[in-house]
């Protein structure tokens, strides 16, 4: 089987067939990238998680989360963000930016959400039901959420909704206008953050800016750099894939109506949507895969690795691992345990806002389900260019009352 995970493959669909191949025959399998350094695809659901865990072996700073080879202008902003961190220096950081998502932070959001969900939902209804989802649905939970966390005025959403496009479709022409247009927009996003920087520490509010500006651990503070770091990853991580897992939750109740159907009769079966929005997160990853750079000489399932050769972890592979879930290519809202690895494979970079991006993905689909019994696609589903985000750009809908 020809084996091919770069972006031209994920535009067309997730290659599942040949992570199947490679889970059964090539665990560790090395990837020729044209024009760069290739990588050690590993795909197999226990190494995922142990690679996860063992930020001695396997670094992502000495490289940055992409497959291919950045340029060192984008090293460098990379550099600065808590994906492109190792420990100590990475413990550190998190500690002081954990402030900003403490159970209270987030309570305090709970309420908004479900309030932004059903004016978006209304809003559905009010267009007679077809809409094209990613732009009339998906992208606004998100976006206003964030925002809403970070103290954004509503003026100036679509400006982060600009950046955030920009920062992650660097491979996909309809979101950049030239390659380096990705730094551009994180310089510019940088700017405006040390604005907002500025003007909490003359004004402090209840925000997660403020509380990245007073967080203080045993007398250490985070820097302006820092804080501006952290604004870029958070909208990247925090707005566009939680927007992708919006997208896949619904195309998958799509391509499923009997889900569809049984979850919407169930409106008021906590433990049923427990279990779907869990699925929901194991069928449509919202990251492919994570790079990380090997320190030293080592092995994995005995195969030799050098130091300095880089090692991708594949999600959606390790979602899909028969030795962990049972006939895990059927999409099962009921499934449980249901022990995936979208939100990384623990260890230091487990993703922080893990159950925010429940709660709006909850809270958006349900109240979809609850104005419309019945649902179709409207058109042809278009995904993103990208072998990093597993985007869909375009997915118009049809919602049935």
């Amino acid at each position: 089987m020809r084996i091919d995970l770069l972006e031209d493959t994920w535009e067309r669909q997730v290659p599942h067939d040949q992570f199947d191949y490679l889970r059964r025959n090539a665990p560790v399998y090395w990837h020729e990238v044209p024009d760069d350094t290739g990588f050690w695809a590993i795909t197999k659901y226990q190494d995922v998680k142990a690679i996860s865990r063992d930020a001695h072996t396997w670094s992502t700073q000495l490289g940055t989360a992409f497959i291919r080879t950045q340029t060192p202008e984008f090293i460098a902003i990379a550099s600065l963000t808590l994906l492109n961190m190792d420990p100590p220096k990475q413990t550190r950081y998190r500690r002081l930016i954990s402030a900003g998502f403490t159970p209270k932070m987030i309570a305090q959001l709970k309420g908004t959400i479900q309030r932004r969900a059903e004016k978006i939902a209304d809003a559905v209804l009010d267009k007679g039901g077809e809409v094209e989802f990613i732009e009339d649905v998906a992208q606004y939970l998100p976006l206003q959420t964030i925002c809403d966390l970070v103290g954004v005025p509503e003026e100036d959403h679509a400006l982060i909704f600009d950046w955030s496009n920009r920062m992650v479709g660097f491979q996909d022409p309809d979101f950049r206008s030239t390659p380096e247009d990705g730094e551009i927009a994180a310089a510019e996003a940088f700017a405006y953050c040390d604005g907002m920087v500025e003007e909490r520490r003359k004004h402090p509010r209840d925000d997660i800016i403020t509380a990245l500006v007073q967080a203080e651990v045993d007398g250490d503070r985070l820097t302006r750099d820092e804080i501006d770091s952290f604004f870029v990853i958070l909208f990247v991580a925090g707005n566009e894939t939680t927007r992708n897992l919006i997208a896949h939750a619904m195309n998958a109740l799509i391509t499923h109506p009997d889900s569809y159907r049984d979850l919407a009769a169930g409106l008021g079966d906590e433990d049923l949507w427990r279990t779907a929005t869990e699925e929901f997160l194991r069928w449509g990853s919202s990251i492919h895969n994570f790079r990380r750079t090997a320190t030293r000489d080592t092995e994995l399932r005995g195969q030799p690795i050098a130091a300095g050769e880089k090692v991708v972890t594949f999600y959606a592979s390790a979602n899909h691992d028969e030795e962990i879930f049972t006939d895990p290519h059927t999409f099962d809202i009921r499934r449980d345990p249901n022990d995936h690895v979208t939100f990384g494979g623990g260890g230091p970079h487990f993703c922080l806002g893990a159950n925010l991006a429940r709660l709006q993905i909850r809270s958006m689909i349900r109240e979809l389900l609850r104005r419309f019994p019945a649902a179709e696609h409207a058109g042809p589903v278009r995904r993103m260019r990208s072998d990093f985000i597993n985007g869909i750009k375009h997915m118009p809908v049809r919602f049935s009352s």
